[in-house]
């Protein structure tokens, strides 16, 4: 049975569906706080009947992670109304390569395509942890879960939504060099990133074999680890994978 623990306030990016939906739920269910971070007040009245059927008590807050520049004066009115963020899930993310999709090649690839993707996927997590890790550290605790992709692998990477894959690239390359700064601040904050697999979303399609909720379970771990678990590692099913 999950430990309950009411004392943290955890943040999910990118909540309202898919992947991010389902850890906001299940942190939930442990007894967090949760606040799930969506880009719209229609998709938060939407997010919050949908947790409210799960029988969740989730808050959806209006968080636009494509606007880098806006998210410190966000994040810094999202506390003041509902306290310190300790845990912080960056999950949102987008894949919009084409022409082609999979197939999409570097070499066809517009500025706009890399521009988008670039600020959704790597701006605003690098913003979202800017504002938010030097509180954790200045408390003693945070937790840090960057939801990369082992498209982002540069290990055997090869050709196929370049935009995508550079992203996920910089990610995991983020997550690195903030974890180690955490670690050099002495404090019990851990970063990690993650890959969910291939999931049952929007993004990952129909036919991927994996639900939400198992795409999910790594964060939640990450998300939850304790004092002397890992910091500054790239993780699925809970086992280190390779950069």
């Amino acid at each position: 049975m999950a430990t309950r623990d009411d004392t943290k306030l955890a943040l999910v990016t990118g909540a309202n569906r898919g992947i991010g939906f389902a850890i906001a739920t299940e942190l939930a269910a442990r007894g967090m706080r949760v606040l799930a971070g969506v880009r719209s007040s229609e998709k938060a009245e939407k997010a919050t009947e949908a947790f409210r059927k799960e029988g969740v008590a989730v808050t959806p807050v209006v968080l636009d992670v494509a606007d880098a520049r806006g998210i410190p004066e966000t994040l810094g009115a999202i506390a003041r109304d509902h306290g310190p963020i300790d845990i912080l899930v960056n999950n949102a993310a987008i894949l919009i390569d084409g022409p082609g999709g999979f197939a999409a090649r570097l070499l066809d690839m517009t500025d706009d395509v890399f521009q988008r993707t670039w600020e959704t996927n790597v701006l605003g997590p690098s913003a979202t942890i800017r504002a938010l890790v030097p509180g954790m550290i200045a408390r003693g605790f945070g937790r840090v879960v960057n939801m990369s992709s082992r498209a982002g692998q540069l290990t055997g990477m090869g050709a196929g939504f370049p935009a995508y894959r550079v992203s996920k690239a910089a990610l995991n390359a983020l997550t690195r060099i903030a974890a180690a700064e955490a670690a050099a601040s002495g404090a019990d904050v851990k970063i990690n990133a993650c890959s969910p697999g291939w999931v049952r979303t929007d993004m990952g399609g129909a036919e991927a074999p994996r639900s939400p909720a198992k795409g999910a379970e790594t964060a939640i771990w990450l998300a939850t680890v304790a004092s002397d678990g890992p910091n500054g590692g790239f993780f699925e099913d809970k086992k280190a994978i390779a950069w």
